[in-house]
């Protein structure tokens, strides 16, 4: 039982890493095609401890991006390891489960995020982009965790040996 807790941890930080990272890259660009600075939407998140003007930010800095990209990046983590755990229990290892099970978990993520959370406890891209672009982060969660989710069931797999370098 331990075992299968610390196989799942270790699969979430893969999957969560894979998700936060193409999200702050999804971020980026969405930023950049509403005419924001590519930095704002990371230092959005920032909020919680730096209140609202925090996505006003323009400008890379330890205070709010690095604050604001550990925050997000826990909070990938986060869900990725309820996914992790699903997608693990499940009989179906293939990628569209993977895919369906991320989609749901994202959903879970947003509702949650923007419904159920205090204002300071949400994302804070809200302050920064459209509600269209905020959706879009959401959906490449999913294939991140996705992606992730394939990776750790690859390593998971009879055979499958890691190469050593």
């Amino acid at each position: 039982m331990v075992n299968r807790w610390k196989e799942t941890a270790g699969a979430a930080m893969t999957s969560g890493t894979i998700a936060s990272i193409a999200r702050t890259v999804a971020l980026a660009l969405l930023a950049r095609s509403e005419r924001k600075s590519i930095f704002q939407p990371t230092n959005a998140t920032s909020h919680w401890l730096h209140g609202a003007g925090a996505g006003r930010v323009r400008v890379a800095d330890v205070r709010h991006t690095l604050l604001g990209y550990c925050t997000h990046h826990l909070s990938a983590i986060f869900w990725a390891l309820p996914f992790e755990a699903w997608l693990g229990a499940g009989r179906s290892k293939d990628a569209a489960t993977a895919l369906r099970k991320a989609a749901l978990t994202a959903a879970l993520a947003a509702l949650i995020d923007y419904r159920w959370v205090p204002k300071r406890l949400t994302p804070g891209w809200e302050t920064v982009l459209s509600k269209r672009s905020v959706g879009a982060t959401f959906a490449v969660m999913a294939i991140g965790l996705a992606m992730g989710g394939m990776m750790s069931e690859k390593r998971q797999r009879p055979g499958f040996r890691r190469q050593r370098r």
